[in-house]
């Protein structure tokens, strides 16, 4: 079993988490709603990789009461935490505890994958992708978000105090910023832009295009071939 970032106490803090950390959240979340309802149809089913926690899955089912989601996490804790946000469109959700290889076959109108992706480890990036793009009907929309930022010195080191400083609180210790810029770097996996982006076409992915930059966070809508 592959390890995963979210399992006991970690769990509990996540829903404070993406508010302060990723700028322009709520608006994210409706971004995305808008760019999946370009192609999913009324009745359409989504992927949604990533989807421990429910934030997701919550704002997209309260955006588009005819969709039907299959939601993938490898954390029980989280899809714990995912069950009690989504219990109001319980109906409409199938979870599945694991990755994506095991996830239920059968095509999906469209996929989302958010603040995800940093946390899968290189080697894993272009399988999972392909993974994914299986799932998906033909043309279907997969919409993409997660930390990427240059990789060549000194931008990286930039990049990453940036993305410390942003959500830290007001007065926080030097000490504690410098362990969370030594964490970030090395315990997470962050590729370049245009990395993130020929790997999406080499796992079957077309008109790729950016529709989001927040800081050190970058998204993409890409749709399957």
């Amino acid at each position: 079993m592959k390890p995963n970032a979210f399992d006991g106490h970690a769990t509990s803090a996540y829903a404070e988490g993406p508010p302060r950390q990723v700028p322009g959240f709520a608006s994210l979340h409706r971004m995305v709603a808008l760019l999946l309802a370009e192609r999913v149809p009324a009745d359409g089913r989504v992927l949604v990789l990533g989807a421990g926690g429910g934030l997701e899955l919550k704002a997209l089912a309260e955006a588009q009461p005819g969709w039907s989601f299959l939601g993938v996490d490898p954390s029980a804790d989280m899809l714990a935490l995912a069950k009690q946000a989504i219990e109001p469109h319980a109906g409409r959700m199938q979870l599945h505890h694991g990755y994506i290889e095991g996830a239920p076959d059968g095509e999906c109108d469209g996929a989302t994958c958010l603040l995800t992706f940093h946390f899968i480890p290189r080697a894993e990036r272009l399988e999972t992708l392909r993974q994914i793009r299986r799932r998906l009907k033909p043309g279907a929309p997969l919409l993409l978000v997660h930390i990427s930022f240059p990789q060549s010195e000194p931008e990286r080191s930039q990049w990453i105090a940036r993305h410390v400083a942003y959500s830290a609180a007001p007065g926080t210790d030097p000490a504690q910023l410098e362990a969370s810029r030594q964490a970030i770097g090395s315990r997470l996996t962050i590729l370049a832009p245009d990395e993130e982006e020929a790997m999406l076409r080499e796992a079957g992915f077309s008109g790729v295009s950016l529709f989001y930059a927040g800081l050190s966070f970058k998204g993409w809508v890409a749709y399957a071939g």
